[in-house]
């Protein structure tokens, strides 16, 4: 299985889960610095984490770096082991949290192997120190199942793989659970547990899961050439998100007042328009008649509309051309009353 396809750690809601999944080593698909990170980023960001485990081991010292790092966590951490937990992993598995197993999954537990090339006294130095590595690994387990490391030395380090169900794992005080899940096949053997797991891995469980593959192909991603690049990009995008409900806030308010600026500059050229027509009509350049023509003309074009206003030839009175006061006295009849004023002086 090509872990470069999946991340280790699954964001969650509340929980946040971490993977397992693959053999373990700083060259393989479980690395130690990545655990270590992802562990810590999943610290600050999250209340609980799920560790859920199906391997098949790997290298020691790897191990013994991410035993550590889960151990000395101060999270609330719980182990879930989902599939197989051998060699290697299964000292993972109990590093002291909580641990669960699924109902088909198996536990493993061996001595440690390993080889070297070179003469008697470099030999010599490999096999001390396979035989530390051991001590140390009796250590871990008697610890967790709270026996002597003699003990645990004759009884699981004898050269011979020692497989365990979920319910002899419970029974031996390895486990402090059992949940169930999809069933697999009575007859099936590790590897074949391991795969099915490792398959139920690779496939969606529901139609909302986003393959992690896909996401990486969108454009807002295209610059980020490794898993860390993703991350903390995925990390600005929360923030930016965070943002969100503030912005809202500023967006309705600015809106608020666009609103009364567009309703005011409505009301304003309403007014002004009127007021162009009034006098238009005033002066008699349209009347009743001809006056919706123009305020249409100024509601689509309000240039060209007072341009043509301004073109129309006022229809003054006549009393104005002629700049006479209808309440003064005709000439004919003033002549008439100067006439008889004259009489009567006679």
């Amino acid at each position: 299985m090509n872990m470069n396809k999946i991340f280790n750690m699954i964001p969650g809601r509340e929980a946040c889960c971490i993977l397992l999944y693959g053999d373990i080593g700083d060259y393989d698909d479980v690395r130690s610095g990545d655990i270590a990170r992802e562990l810590l980023e999943a610290e600050s960001a999250y209340g609980k984490i799920d560790v859920r485990i199906n391997s098949n081991g790997g290298d020691v010292y790897a191990g013994i770096a991410i035993f550590n790092a889960l151990k000395n966590s101060k999270a609330d951490i719980t182990i879930y082991i989902d599939g197989i937990a051998a060699s290697m992993a299964s000292v993972i598995a109990l590093c002291g949290k909580p641990v669960q197993m699924s109902r088909y999954s198996r536990l493993m537990l061996h001595s440690v192997m390993g080889g070297c090339y070179g003469n008697k006294d470099e030999m010599r130095r490999c096999i001390a120190e396979i035989e530390s590595l051991e001590d140390t690994l009796c250590e871990m387990y008697a610890t967790r199942l709270g026996k002597g490391k003699d003990e645990i030395r004759s009884t699981y380090f004898d050269g011979t793989d020692h497989w365990l169900r979920a319910d002899e794992a419970l029974a031996l005080g390895f486990i402090d659970g059992i949940y169930d899940a999809d069933p697999v096949p009575e007859d099936s053997t590790p590897d074949q547990v391991y795969q099915i797991f490792n398959n139920r891995l690779n496939k969606p469980q529901n139609e909302e899961q986003m393959n992690l593959d896909e996401l990486k192909k969108r454009p807002h991603f295209k610059n980020c050439a490794s898993d860390e690049d993703f991350l903390r990009e995925i990390g600005v995008l929360e923030t930016e998100a965070g943002k969100v409900p503030g912005l809202n806030t500023e967006v309705n308010r600015l809106t608020g007042e666009l609103k009364v600026f567009q309703d005011k500059a409505k009301a304003d050229e309403e007014n002004s328009r009127k007021k162009l027509l009034d006098d238009a009509q005033e002066d008699g350049r349209i009347d009743a008649t001809t006056r919706p023509i123009y305020e249409n003309l100024l509601v689509k074009d309000r240039e060209n509309g007072e341009k043509a206003l301004e073109k129309l030839a006022p229809k003054r009175k006549v009393m104005n051309d002629l700049h006479v006061n209808p309440t003064d006295e005709s000439p004919w009849n003033k002549r008439q009353r100067e006439i008889k004023e004259k009489l009567n002086r006679k």
